[in-house]
C-alpha cells in the first residue's frame, strides 16, 4: 500500500505526534516519559488481531476514538490488561489505594488515550494540511480479534495503520500500540496527501 518514501514521510510524522503525546503525558504524571515508534505497518484486521495475539497472553484494554475527515476510521490506543492499572498509578502519582486505583481505572485511561490518540492525530492533520474531528474515548477490553472487530464469517476485513510502540513510565514497564483502522478509500487518500506532503518537503529543500 505504501511505497517506501510515503512510508518514511508517515513514520517521520507519526514520531513527531507521539514526541508531543510524550510531552504532554509528562505534564499528566510529572515524570519523564518515552513512547518510542519503531515500526509501521498496512494489515489486514485479522493479521492485526494476530500480532497483538501473538505478543500478548493475557486480556487486553483499548481506548477508542473514531476520526472524521479527508480521511475517517477508528484510532486505537491497545495496553495489556496486567500493565492498565500500572498506567493509572503512574498517572495518578502512586499514591492511591489498590481500590481507588481500580475505581479511577476507566476515567484515567480514557483521559491517557485522549492525550495519546489527539497528539496524534492532531499532529498527521496539521502536517498533512487537514484537519480532522474527534469523538470522545471509550475504554474497551477484550481480545485482539474483539478489538479489531474482526468478523469469523470473513465478511469484513479492512486494513489496519498497525503502529508499534513502546511506553516507557519511570521505572516502569508499560508498553502499548497505537493502530488505526481505515477503509481502502481512506488509505488511498492518506497515501494522496503523504505524497503532497513529501513533494512540499523536497520543494522546500530544492530552494
Amino acid at each position: 500500500m505504501l511505497a517506501e518514501l510515503e512510508r518514511d514521510a508517515l513514520t517521520e510524522i507519526v514520531n513527531i505526534g507521539v514526541s508531543r503525546a510524550a510531552s504532554s503525558l509528562r505534564k499528566m504524571i510529572g515524570d519523564q516519559v518515552f513512547l518510542s515508534v519503531p515500526s509501521i505497518e498496512v494489515v489486514s484486521q485479522k493479521r492485526a488481531a494476530r500480532l497483538i495475539s501473538e505478543r500478548e497472553v493475557s486480556d487486553l484494554v483499548a481506548v477508542r476514538q473514531d476520526f472524521a475527515g479527508p480521511f475517517s476510521g477508528r484510532a486505537l490506543l491497545i495496553f495489556p490488561e496486567t500493565n492498565s492499572l500500572e498506567l493509572v498509578r503512574a498517572v495518578t502519582g502512586g499514591e492511591l489505594s489498590a481500590q481507588d486505583v481500580v475505581d479511577m481505572e476507566q476515567e484515567a485511561l480514557a483521559e491517557t488515550g485522549n492525550v495519546i490518540l489527539n497528539s496524534c492525530l492532531a499532529t498527521m492533520a496539521n502536517m498533512l494540511r487537514r484537519s480532522l474531528t474527534m469523538t470522545i474515548p471509550e475504554v474497551l477490553r477484550g481480545s485482539g480479534a474483539s478489538l479489531f472487530e474482526v468478523d469469523e464469517n470473513g465478511a469484513t476485513d479492512g486494513l489496519v495503520l498497525f503502529l508499534y510502540i513502546d511506553f516507557a513510565v519511570r521505572s516502569r514497564d508499560i508498553r502499548g500500540y497505537i493502530a488505526m483502522i481505515m477503509d481502502l478509500p481512506s488509505l488511498a487518500m492518506l497515501k494522496e496527501l503523504l505524497g503532497e506532503f513529501i513533494a512540499r518537503v523536497v520543494g522546500e529543500d530544492g530552494i
